[in-house]
């Protein structure tokens, strides 16, 4: 079998199987505001990989969510690779019977297929593909099903504190099977502009604080847009930021007392997070002495906040790592295709790993992120089964890999 693996996992793992665990994962609800959130998710694929002999553990995290760490052992002469994602999903947004997966011509429809309960499980069955073909390892092949990706990244962070390694990481956001290696970091700022609310009759007595905002928009266009625009990567492009929403008064004959502004903030990899605050508050260090009237308390919105120590920070990998070169010849062999090297248009649980477990980290599951978060949400079919046969082929090579001293 050793000499033939693909042949051996083609034997033992059906498409069929995959869909099917793909509807009873989604069909527990896991967003936002479930109480224990993704811990029936958890439970679910704890009792897959047990029934198949895989060694797993359900990891408590916070407020009863619960992470989900399984292992196959290698032999202690090889790599260590790490398959991972969130179990987490957005709400249905008005998604009809967002609990119920349709086949709707060659896709599946349903909140969570694509992002990212669909990877998941390919990678949950990479695994047992592994396990029942009897294919040994040299080195750990570990999956992390973890919590809260879509709010500020707990599973991960946990997975982090308590001492995650691995030679190398692969997350399941999709990319149509194309190999991500790198993204951008994202902030959520609020500022917060405080001025004096009065009667619109005596506009001199007060201070307007929409007023406030409309001078710091102006001065962040002039000292600081061309700056984000000429933080180039090669992969990604620019950095970037938008003015998402602005609130402030509360009617047109009274001056506002205050107005809350919020932007979204993007750099590419070679930027630093501590840069952007530093750009903001030195423009508000500005407008302030230029104004002594002049009031705003920026932070970070409590939305995108994470723990103490962690920010959403960027992705980049070396395009020349050997989990990429591995992934694109099985993809090869797989579908005939070889994967493009390219960036991944949101933010990932890969930055922390990059960045805070120091693991080189890429992304690739089957599915197109475009449909993610929508009504249409939806999972390539003929992508589910040559995702799972490239994830195992891909953690057979890597695992059984010589690892690096030093």
């Amino acid at each position: 079998m050793e000499n033939h693996p693909l042949s051996a996992l083609q034997a033992v793992v059906t498409e069929q199987e995959i869909i099917e665990s793909i509807r009873e994962v989604v069909a527990f609800p896991s967003h936002h505001g479930i109480r224990g959130q993704e811990t029936n998710v958890a439970e679910y694929i704890h009792a897959l990989f047990t029934r198949e002999g895989i060694a797993s553990e359900i990891v408590p995290v916070t407020d009863d969510r619960c992470n989900v760490i399984a292992k196959i052992p290698g032999d202690g002469n090889g790599r260590t690779l790490l398959l991972t994602g969130h179990m987490d999903t957005v709400p249905p947004y008005g998604m009809p019977d967002p609990y119920e997966v349709k086949v709707s011509g060659d896709v599946l429809k349903g909140r969570g297929v694509v992002d990212m309960k669909g990877p998941l499980m390919c990678m949950v069955y990479s695994m047992i593909a592994i396990q029942r073909s009897g294919i040994s390892l040299k080195g750990d092949l570990i999956f992390a099903g973890v919590i809260g990706e879509e709010e500020n990244s707990p599973g991960t962070i946990d997975l982090i504190e308590k001492g995650i390694r691995a030679d190398a990481a692969i997350v399941g956001e999709p990319t149509n099977l194309d190999v991500c290696v790198a993204h951008r970091g994202l902030e959520w700022f609020a500022f917060r502009f405080l001025g004096k609310t009065v009667h619109g009759g005596a506009q001199q007595d007060g201070v307007n604080a929409i007023l406030m905002a409309s001078n710091f928009i102006q001065r962040v266009e002039v000292k600081l847009k061309q700056k984000i625009k000429e933080q180039i990567h090669p992969l990604i492009g620019s950095s970037s930021m938008n003015y998402g929403v602005i609130n402030g008064g509360t009617q047109p004959s009274t001056v506002a007392g205050d107005c809350v502004l919020m932007i979204d903030t993007r750099w590419v990899p070679g930027t630093r997070y501590e840069d952007f605050v530093e750009e903001y508050l030195d423009i508000l260090d500005e407008l302030s002495a230029e104004d002594p009237t002049f009031h705003c308390r920026m932070e970070v919105m409590e939305s995108s906040a994470m723990k103490e120590g962690y920010v959403h920070e960027a992705l980049e990998t070396d395009v020349d790592h050997d989990v990429i070169k591995i992934i694109k010849a099985k993809a090869k062999e797989v579908t005939d295709n070889v994967p493009e090297t390219t960036c991944f248009s949101a933010w990932s649980d890969a930055g922390l790993l990059s960045s805070y477990a120091h693991i080189p980290t890429i992304l690739f599951a089957p599915g197109d992120i475009k449909t993610a978060h929508s009504s249409e949400e939806q999972l390539e079919i003929d992508q589910i089964l040559p995702a799972t046969y490239i994830y195992a082929l891909s953690a057979i090579e890597f695992c059984n890999g010589q690892k690096e001293v030093g």
